[in-house]
């Protein structure tokens, strides 16, 4: 698959997928993002791929933002069918299946913020900047930031990023939980790498579930998230990954696991 603004390799079960648009920051035109929608179809669809790592290319940005020059064209229809495509790539970014590690190496801005609050987790460089800018430019977030970023950090503390447009620092962002771990930059896809390969360890299937579980659950109460879990740890149950993982814990070796 050949991209003109992505740099899409694949090695050792990790798909590995870089916005390449360094010039501008890795800015997110539309044509960027069905290059990512092609993507993520592809990794979705291949089973030997069982982790994303997701970065932007260059040292300043991971993605700095949307295409701003391509943004001032819309109108309120053509505006509103943007953002429904848009939130649709970021929809299925979320709900892969596979776990999707976002590594913020620099500026993550507006439909950066929310492409990394869509991906499973966050590591961010010791000079990454985060923030949702979007009110400076008379607009709201429209990737998806007025309903993750709540749900990621709070309420408070989601209105005061998104009202006042400003830029955290990667410790901030860590502080309020918006990133997983703050790394230096020489470290952070060495760091990805390793939280991946604790993942691609474990049951395909055991890890595929556990999301579900988590991204539905976030949206019912505790009682229809309670009866979600207990559905698919039935259905983990049926798998003979499950019958391996208990045979093999019994017999004190490493399951084989073939996630079936």
């Amino acid at each position: 698959m050949n991209f003109e603004n992505i740099i899409f390799e694949k090695k050792n079960a990790i798909a590995y997928v870089t916005v390449n648009r360094p010039k501008v920051l890795n800015a997110l035109n539309m044509a960027t993002m069905e290059e990512l929608r092609a993507v993520f179809h592809d990794i979705k669809s291949d089973k030997a791929i069982r982790v994303v790592i997701f970065t932007g290319a260059g040292e300043k940005a991971f993605i700095a933002g949307a295409d701003i020059g391509e943004l001032s064209k819309h109108d309120a229809v053509s505006g509103k069918e943007y953002t429904h495509r848009g939130q649709s790539v970021l929809n299925l970014i979320e709900n892969l299946g596979k776990p999707v590690i976002a590594c913020i190496n620099g500026f993550a801005l507006g439909g950066g913020c929310e492409i990394a609050m869509a991906c499973t987790m966050r590591l961010a460089s010791e000079s990454a900047k985060l923030g949702q800018p979007e009110v400076k430019l008379g607009i709201i977030p429209g990737y998806g930031g007025t309903q993750r970023l709540p749900r990621l950090i709070g309420k408070g503390l989601a209105m005061q990023q998104v009202l006042t447009g400003e830029m955290i620092t990667a410790q901030e962002a860590h502080r309020i939980g918006l990133v997983n771990e703050v790394t230096a930059p020489a470290d952070l896809i060495p760091r990805a790498e390793a939280i991946a390969a604790k993942i691609i360890a474990n049951a395909p299937l055991a890890v595929q579930y556990a999301m579900e579980a988590v991204n539905k659950g976030m949206e019912m109460t505790l009682a229809e998230g309670l009866y979600l879990e207990a559905t698919l740890f039935g259905v983990c149950c049926a798998t003979e990954d499950k019958t391996e993982g208990t045979k093999a814990f019994l017999e004190k070796r490493p399951a084989q696991f073939k996630g079936k």
